[in-house]
């Protein structure tokens, strides 16, 4: 019998929460997406997308990281 580990879980955030941790407008996000600046959503279904929340923070600590360098 396997014990007992936890996998840490990925969360998805829809895009208000994206703008609202970033301080992005939806039209800079979809536009960083297009240049390969930001992460990629998921397709959730149809017309619904969402983004890893891991991958925006660590999209944000990236650019934290940026500031410090220059």
């Amino acid at each position: 019998m396997k014990p007992y580990t936890t996998q840490p879980r990925a969360s998805l955030i829809r895009l208000e929460q994206v703008k609202a941790r970033t301080c992005l407008s939806r039209s800079t996000i979809y536009a960083y997406m297009r240049e390969g600046r930001f992460p990629q959503p998921v397709t959730i279904s149809d017309r619904c997308v969402a983004w890893i929340e891991d991958e925006v923070d660590a999209w944000i600590a990236g650019r934290i990281a940026n500031r410090r360098i220059a």
